[in-house]
């Protein structure tokens, strides 16, 4: 497959392969941009229908992080990486450590931090094959509770973006009887389930897995809808908190809530459709923005951590999505475009 000519190449500075016969490990690493510093990206384990899937999914998460480090005022580039494979029934901790080698072989191009399908356990791995990662607790931070898991991180940017969303849209500070449906109530999804629940929110959920539905009924009072059912609950606000391209030909025209604020990264299908969105009354919180949480986590990980400077810093996520929205209605362009040129007016200029 060619990747100069790739859709989503977008001028990427790097792109690497590796296969490791021992591990069964097959996976990509992805450099999108390092103007303002060294790039970060979580792992995402997948058991991918090709390799072209793959390489486009790596190369469109590579460059939303980029552009997250610059919209979250971080000074860190934009890389990922993938591993091809199913998480529940391929990994080893064989393949881990053959993964971070894979990250060493870059001589710290690259900093590697959990994603889906892997976790924090993973990392833990790879740090014994290779300097370069992220996300990891140290021992005064294990000890005051903290494993170095980003997602409780990035449920509370998104709740915090959600709250500036509906403010924008709906005029209203609080959250009470907000009806809003979660797609995805995993690691990220359950812990904003949480934040939303006790605002006194109403919840409609959706997952892969029954467990992590069962779980939200019976401790947040949610509601269950089928996985091709939820983006078209009649609630104020659709939260996509599973895989990417959930907003698409189909699922817009069928989109009932008024806003989009979801932690899943890459939502859009195609980038028309942010213009399809503004265009329908969607108020869309670009994913990039209000997922970024758990990179501005990790950057302030180590021994002087502290969870009330993370937290003043993740509460500017709301401040960053007010002056998205305010500029979009000034332009009147779409939100993801705006985000766009702010994010390109950063590191571009760097």
């Amino acid at each position: 497959m060619a990747i100069f000519t790739h859709p989503e190449f977008d001028g990427h500075e790097l792109v690497a392969f590796h296969r490791d016969e021992r591990s069964g490990l097959s996976a990509i690493i992805a450099v999108h941009n390092s103007n303002l510093g060294k790039a970060l990206g979580g792992c995402r384990m997948w058991p991918y229908a090709s390799e072209a899937e793959a390489i486009t999914d790596v190369l469109r998460l590579s460059r939303g992080m980029t552009y997250k480090a610059a919209l979250a005022n971080l000074p860190q580039g934009g890389g990922k990486s993938v591993i091809i494979g199913d998480p529940r029934r391929d990994k080893t901790p064989q393949m881990m450590r053959a993964m971070g080698q894979f990250v060493e072989s870059l001589a710290g191009r690259y900093y590697i931090a959990e994603d889906s399908g892997t976790s924090v356990a993973d990392i833990h791995e790879m740090a014994g094959v290779t300097r370069y990662v992220g996300g990891l607790a140290d021992a005064r931070a294990q000890a005051e509770g903290r494993t170095g898991d980003p997602s409780p991180a990035t449920a509370y940017g998104v709740f915090v973006g959600l709250k500036a969303a509906v403010r924008h849209r709906l005029g209203r500070d609080d959250l009470a009887d907000l009806h809003v449906a979660i797609q995805g109530v995993g690691n990220v999804g359950y812990r904003l389930a949480r934040h939303l629940h006790e605002a006194g929110a109403r919840l409609t959920v959706t997952d892969l897995h029954a467990p992590h539905v069962q779980r939200c009924i019976d401790e947040f009072g949610a509601v269950s809808v089928g996985m091709d059912e939820i983006h078209a609950v009649d609630a104020e606000v659709f939260a996509p908190c599973a895989l990417g391209a959930i907003l698409n030909d189909t699922t817009i025209p069928q989109l009932r809530p008024r806003i989009v604020a979801g932690a899943a990264n890459n939502q859009l299908a195609r980038p028309a459709h942010d213009a399809e969105l503004k265009a329908r009354g969607v108020l869309y919180a670009p994913d990039y923005v209000i997922n970024a949480g758990g990179i501005i986590d990790i950057y302030y990980e180590g021994e002087a951590y502290r969870w009330d400077t993370v937290r003043q810093h993740l509460d500017r996520i709301g401040d960053t999505l007010r002056t998205i929205f305010e500029r979009a209605e000034l332009e009147s362009g779409a939100t993801g475009a705006i985000a766009d040129l702010l994010a390109e007016e950063r590191f571009k200029r760097v």
